[in-house]
């Protein structure tokens, strides 16, 4: 079976939406690389610590991929596919943090 008709199945969308959710996954993912840069260099000197950088970074930085999957998802026709992945990835980190 062809990787997007797996894609298709298990997402329950057509090529189309396959398409468009891959479009998305790397429009956010450019853009994320991006802003990097300068949200980085505003936040941060560029001598601090490795260790820091890279904990500012997730702190900081995948939010905003998040925001930016959503908003090209949206863009995109695919708002519904993506809501739904982010509400189903914040009910497990709840679980987990109200778990430790």
């Amino acid at each position: 079976m062809p990787i997007v008709e797996r894609m298709r199945s298990r997402w329950g969308v057509g090529p189309v939406g396959v398409v468009a959710i891959l479009a998305a996954f790397a429009l956010a993912g450019t853009t994320t690389l991006w802003v990097k840069e300068p949200v980085m260099g505003y936040l941060l000197p560029t001598v601090a610590p490795g260790w820091l950088q890279w904990t500012i970074y997730l702190i900081i930085m995948l939010p905003i991929y998040q925001v930016l999957l959503l908003a090209y998802g949206t863009l995109l026709g695919q708002f519904d596919f993506f809501w739904s992945k982010m509400r189903a990835m914040g009910r497990l980190i709840s679980r987990s943090v109200a778990g430790a």
